[in-house]
Parts: C-alpha cells; structure tokens; sequence
C-alpha cells in the first residue's frame, strides 16, 4: 500500500488489498431439485466439505433434495422428534377431566372478582 497513492480513493468505493498471493481453495457445484415448485438451485461448497442431503427451497421453502447425476437423494425422516404442542405436554400431566375441573375453579375465582353472580355476555357464551 506504500506504493500506492491515497489522493482521489473515495472512501469505501474500492478496497485497496489485492489478491495477489491468495490461493483459493477447491470448488465443487452441487444441485437441489425441489419436488414442490420443481425448480433446482446450484450451490457451491468447498471440495472436502460434507454436503447435505437436503436444502431448503429458495422460492418456495420446501426440502430440496441433493441431486446425484440423474437421481435425486431420499432422505430419512423416521429418526426426527416430532414437536409437540403445548396441549400435548398438558396432557401429560393432567387428564381431561382434571382440567375441566380446574377450568371452573378458576371461572368461579374469576366470577367472584367481577362481582358474585352477576353474568357477563363472556360467561353465557362459555357456558
């Protein structure tokens, strides 16, 4: 950069390194056929990197798969957890009739705030 002038360089137009001497490494393009919208997306990983099976669509947001020449991938789901709401963790822990149950113990702690047995438009539709 010594050699260089600085006079006239607006400043963040240009970067003032060069390449010289930089070795980039090996390239490899890899491409991912989407079964939804059918469109194939080329991705480029480094040569020695562990390459997915499987991609999330750009344009649609579906799993694309790894295609091999002229086949594409399979994938295995049959190892995946599947998320569980939280209804599901409650029902774990409690059973249906046990919450009803609590429903109306709160209802009732909740009726008494308001003011002893004057009904809402909200309690008449839940009930």
């Amino acid at each position: 950069m010594a050699d260089r002038s600085l006079r006239g360089i607006r400043l963040g137009a240009q970067s003032l390194q060069s390449e010289e001497g930089v070795v980039f490494h090996e390239r490899a393009q890899h491409i991912y056929a989407c079964s939804s919208c059918g469109r194939d997306t080329t991705l480029t990983f480094a040569a020695d990197a562990e390459v997915p099976e499987a991609w999330e669509c750009r344009t649609c947001g579906a799993e694309a798969l790894l295609r091999i020449g002229d086949e594409t991938a399979t994938v295995d789901h049959s190892g995946d957890k599947t998320p569980r709401s939280h209804w599901d963790m409650l029902l774990e822990r409690r059973t249906i009739p046990e919450l009803e149950e609590l429903l109306e113990e709160r209802l009732a702690l909740l009726r008494e705030r308001r003011g002893a047995g004057k009904a809402t438009e909200a309690d008449k539709i839940s009930a």
